[in-house]
């Protein structure tokens, strides 16, 4: 097992299975991560901070008031390459699914910007409970990953599911997360999303009302799988929370385009999220255009297509994936771009469907692919869209050199 060099954030939680931390944390010092402890109150009545200080070599935190301890906080949650809460209560849970940020452990989990795990571990019926089982389906769809809990005897007495996972099986779920072996290991990915604003003025512009969510969901679920990611973003306040996503920032068309196509030769694949102006206004005025008469009239001119350059530019080995965003003729039109531009697939989303296009936190796509085969699904949260997608590319990948 190798963890060399991986910054681990260990949370634990006030659980008799807070005993087996102590393990966990030699475990991962074995592997070679750095580890440093956050624990709550009432973990520090069943394993000493000591010991834990002794085991990892570093400060145990345990209150967000301690002297230093408010601005740490913030630091250790920048500073990990993972955060793993373990053992975690149902209280706990139940806390972090809230939002709540009332000790030293909930306020490194509000500021952390790197994947995040947690190893439930309580009796039978709380596991059971719908409210657990709620607060961990919130959880997911934040971004938590859930280690599954081990079945066999608990403290109660009781027999059944609950019992945290032990430390050698938690350990080797790090391992395989931080050092990826799938498709996406040691492989480049670049991500174009968000808006184009052309300027018309020093202070007017054309542009379209894309948010950026989709490609922001997508370069997220890519960086989660091991890829390293270069994500191209138009104006947008939106940002992802990955550490280990390469933003470059945008405005207009012919930005993006130059900032895509000098990164993309050495990409090994492209998903060209962005809504991007087709036109820009011919000319742009140097002093804000006055209200002159009924009536203005705008000369525009083409802006480069970035999917149609990228696609003449495509070299064997490399994919690249497209979006068609239609309100009729859907197929017809988005199969037409796939095949001028030389995609390997697109995705088609309609405005006619309720709960897709921009804005919204929901899509529904179909992916139709150069080989004419077609993969449609129901609406679901872009987290969820971004997964298909990135799921057909791995496939893609796979395939390839």
């Amino acid at each position: 097992m190798s963890l060399q060099g991986k910054k681990i954030l260990l949370g634990i939680t006030g659980s008799i299975a807070a005993y087996k931390s102590a393990m966990l944390v030699r475990l991962l010092v074995k592997a070679g991560a750095e580890v440093r402890v956050v624990m709550t109150r009432a973990a520090t009545d069943f394993i000493s901070p000591l010991t834990l200080s002794t085991l990892s070599r570093h400060e145990v935190y345990t209150h967000v008031h301690d002297e230093g301890a408010w601005h740490s906080h913030v630091e250790l949650g920048l500073w990990a390459d993972a955060l793993l809460v373990a053992p975690a209560t149902a209280h706990t849970l139940a806390r972090m699914a809230q939002g709540l940020c009332d000790d030293m452990l909930t306020a490194v989990y509000l500021s952390a910007r790197c994947p995040v795990w947690v190893a439930p571990a309580m009796d039978l019926d709380m596991w059971q409970h719908p409210a657990t089982q709620r607060n961990l389906r919130t959880l997911q769809a934040d971004g938590v990953r859930i280690i599954p809990v081990g079945e066999g005897e608990l403290a109660s007495g009781l027999h059944g599911p609950g019992r945290m996972a032990e430390p050698e099986a938690i350990a080797a779920f790090l391992e395989a997360a931080l050092t990826p072996q799938g498709p996406f290991a040691g492989r480049t990915v670049l991500v174009t999303a968000g808006p184009t604003h052309e300027p018309l003025d020093p202070v007017r512009f054309l542009g379209n009302r894309s948010t950026g969510k989709m490609g922001i969901a997508l370069a997220e679920e890519l960086a989660r799988r091991g890829a390293r990611v270069q994500l191209i973003l138009g104006p947008t306040p939106l940002r992802p929370t990955h550490p280990d996503i390469e933003v470059v920032p945008v405005r207009t068309a012919e930005e993006m385009h130059a900032a895509t196509v000098e990164r993309f030769a050495q990409a090994d694949a492209a998903i060209l999220a962005a809504a991007v102006a087709d036109y820009r206004p011919a000319t742009v005025a140097s002093e804000k255009i006055k209200k002159q008469g009924d009536e203005l009239q705008l000369r525009l001119v083409r802006t480069p297509d970035i999917a149609a350059t990228l696609g003449k530019r495509k070299k064997p080995g490399q994919v690249l994936v497209g979006f068609a965003l239609e309100t009729e003729n859907e197929r017809t039109n988005a199969l037409g771009k796939l095949r001028r531009k030389n995609l390997d697939f697109i995705v088609l989303n309609s405005l006619r469907d309720a709960g897709a296009g921009f804005a919204h936190d929901t899509n529904k796509v179909t992916i139709l692919s150069a080989d004419g085969t077609e993969k449609p699904f129901p609406l679901k949260s872009k987290r969820e869209v971004a997964a298909d997608i990135v799921d057909e590319l791995a496939h893609r990948l796979a395939r390839r050199p």
